[in-house]
């Protein structure tokens, strides 16, 4: 049997309690299935029309049990979400109901979905190409309505609209090389060195300018890592609770009460946000609050942006100044917090040790200086880390790399033009370039990169 072709089954919607839930069916054996175990009102099974919604009851056709009072919807292949017949059977949502009905589908031919195979029966069918399989899970785990818009896009086919036309003049300047080559001798229009380097060069400039907005394209769609990070009890938890709107982490006058690392996500002008709180950076005694500074420092290592907070109303320590140390290398947010308290931090200490930089002064306790705080983290990924202009952003790293393998090609194309190095060296580097491409969309990429893209999608989609 091809597994390929195996009609497949799988819950569509979150196992939980819920107002509907819907197993989806896809495959040759759909219609069957359904007309076995459906028994619709007022009209026979073979009546019913595709796209139309029908009342009925899902029974089990060895006892003759009946399962659950359902919708179900039959869709015709090709108009449908894998270009093969699809039913939906829309029942009451619960674990348990959900989970019969789907053991009565398996029962009757059809086999468990793997992650992400209705999806990719619509890439392997032709409906959608791999750029946009893989901006389906990204619509669905989009965390800002910018991340959205950009997920969408891409599943509209954006990017790859933007692909096809790179390899659409790729193919046309390697068709006027290859012309000169086969057929030199030839009355055969084609381009010659200087033009062909000058196509090169302007297309090598549009991967390019592409790649340069890879970094904030990765920030949307996976958000900012950003680390929260000062000695015990400068108010650490108690920003992320401001930030959150939301008590999320233990706050006490007790040094070392945070002992793990807390990640959340919090939306800046449609930026996602991954905020990190972490223990309070000090030479601990206590195993557990061991373990927690060396998370911390774990999280530090992989954050692109610090906060770096700092108690208003102490004087600075030398557990202070230490932690500056560890983060000169990083962009940071300097904070002073408890401001509402008297001061007796002395900035000026501060300001030598980080020279230029502004200070954001928050009572994290009385969320005030909170939204300054804000525009301050906006700025650093605007300014510092990434261009955020309407256009084709990529957001995946296998894309990135793609695309810079491309412009790799291209660059060593230009060379060999350069040193009239034979233009059939010329051909085979623009050949690669499209190849190089052609793995973005789907055109040549092997069945490893397509299995692992689609192990990470949930089982139903």
């Amino acid at each position: 049997m091809d597994y390929e072709r195996d009609t497949i089954a799988a819950i569509s919607t979150p196992l939980g309690e819920g107002g509907i839930g819907i197993i989806r069916i896809s495959g040759d054996d759909s219609f069957n299935i359904a007309d076995r175990i459906f028994v619709p009102r007022k009209i026979k099974p073979c009546d019913m029309e595709p796209r139309k919604m029908y009342l009925g009851d899902i029974i089990d056709p060895e006892t003759k049990e009946t399962i659950d009072e359902v919708l179900i919807v039959k869709y015709k292949a090709p108009y449908t979400y894998t270009r093969e017949d699809m039913v939906e059977i829309n029942s009451h949502g619960g674990f348990t109901v959900q989970n019969r009905i789907l053991e009565i589908v398996l029962s009757c031919g059809a086999r468990m979905a793997r992650p992400g195979e209705f999806t990719k029966r619509a890439f392997l069918n032709g409906r959608i190409d791999l750029s946009q399989a893989e901006a389906v899970i990204d619509v669905i785990r989009a965390k800002t309505e910018r991340s959205l818009k950009i997920a969408q896009e891409q599943l509209r086919g954006g990017l790859s609209e933007k692909i096809r036309e790179m390899r659409h003049n790729l193919i046309r300047i390697l068709a006027h090389i290859e012309a000169s080559i086969d057929f030199p001798e030839d009355d055969i229009p084609c381009f010659d060195s200087e033009t062909i380097a000058g196509e090169i060069k302007k297309l090598k400039e549009e991967m390019e300018k592409i790649l340069n907005k890879s970094k904030a394209g990765k920030i949307v769609r996976e958000g900012l890592s950003t680390v929260i990070l000062g000695r015990p009890n400068v108010g650490k938890s108690s920003l992320l609770n401001s930030l959150l709107k939301e008590k999320r982490a233990i706050v006490t006058d007790i040094p070392g009460t945070t002992r793990d690392v807390i990640e959340e996500y919090i939306n800046i002008k449609g930026i996602p946000i991954k905020i990190i709180d972490t223990a309070g950076i000090r030479e601990a005694t206590d195993e557990v609050e061991k373990i927690g500074v060396r998370k911390a420092l774990e999280s530090l290592e992989k954050a692109e942006l610090v906060i770096l907070m700092f108690d208003a109303s102490d004087e600075l320590k030398k557990e202070d100044i230490d932690i500056a140390e560890l983060v000169k290398e990083k962009y940071v947010i300097l904070v002073i917090n408890k401001i509402d308290l008297p001061e007796k931090i002395d900035l000026e200490k501060l300001e030598k040790i980080f020279p230029g930089k502004n200070i954001i002064k928050i009572s994290a306790l009385k969320e005030e200086g909170i939204e300054e705080l804000k525009e301050a983290i906006y700025q650093a990924v605007t300014k510092n880390i990434g261009s955020l202009e309407e256009g084709i952003l990529i957001t995946r790293a296998r894309h990135s790399q793609a695309i810079r393998k491309a412009v790799e090609a291209l660059e060593r194309g230009e060379k060999a033009l350069e040193e009239s190095i034979p233009m059939e060296v010329v051909a085979m580097e623009v050949r690669e370039a499209l190849e190089f491409l052609g793995e973005i969309t789907g055109d040549n990429v092997n069945e490893d990169v397509i299995k692992a893209i689609f192990e990470n999608f949930c089982i139903g989609k």
